[in-house]
């Protein structure tokens, strides 16, 4: 029975609680009343396509709309080939085509919340596993109608780390609040990710466990993501994110 206590109070401290705050903060700021209302316009993160002569591939993540942005980002991926004169952005979302090509800005904003940068990659390397990320969005298994959940997923999380898992080369995993991105695209238990060497375990995104060098530790419950990393002497704290003392 002790245990038990204890496993609650965890719970609730660990995860209730940001939860809780998160919720308590977005309502006391200001959002738009409906997508017709937000600002989806550039945030100016990239320099114009033609500035630059390299390939590269960008993931950029932002707040949501509506209550769900208290607890949870959205997420989409970014590429632009070799001397191409314009970038390329590609979101899977709930409505309408469900996997969209460059319906938005590449760094516009998400219901007027400012992206910021996931990952950049740049130069030869990146040129070559372009291919790779095209072949990956291509094969995402749930892009059909109906193909969306907000919770557990699949959902739009789904796909850019459906992506970031089979590419090898983009050795980075996405915020803890991005929800829905433990939700395993291929339907199994278990996964050894070699690239970013990390073990993961999902109950079909309900609750998991993610260990290695790229996640660090994670325990996820509901969507909700708490963990350590140790080697960015960084928590992950539950509908807020990361904080890190040293860079990724």
């Amino acid at each position: 029975m002790r245990i038990l206590k204890f496993v609650l109070l965890a719970f609730v401290l660990v995860y209730l609680v940001p939860a809780g705050l998160a919720v308590a903060f977005w309502y006391a700021g200001n959002h738009p009343s409906s997508w017709r209302d937000a600002d989806w316009t550039s945030a100016k993160l990239l320099p114009p396509a033609s500035a630059a002569r390299d390939a590269a591939v960008y993931v950029f993540a932002a707040r949501t709309g509506g209550l769900k942005g208290a607890v949870s980002e959205h997420s989409w991926i970014v590429v632009k080939d070799e001397g191409a004169p314009s970038y390329e952005r590609w979101d899977k979302v709930g409505w309408g085509s469900p996997i969209r090509r460059n319906a938005y800005p590449p760094d516009g904003r998400w219901y007027s919340n400012p992206p910021r940068l996931v990952l950049e990659r740049h130069g030869e390397a990146t040129k070559a596993i372009i291919p790779a990320v095209r072949r990956a969005i291509e094969t995402y298994p749930f892009a059909m109608q109906g193909g969306y959940h907000i919770f557990p997923g699949p959902n739009s999380n789904t796909f850019v780390e459906h992506v970031l898992r089979n590419v090898p080369g983009l050795r980075t995993t996405l915020p803890p609040a991005a929800i829905g991105r433990d939700f395993p695209s291929d339907g199994r238990f278990a996964e050894w990710d070699g690239d970013r060497g990390d073990l993961r375990l999902s109950i079909l995104g309900y609750a998991g466990v993610a260990a290695g060098a790229t996640s660090g530790f994670e325990v996820n419950i509901l969507g909700l993501v708490a963990g350590i990393d140790p080697r960015r002497l960084a928590v992950k704290v539950p509908a807020f994110g990361t904080y890190a003392l040293l860079a990724a």
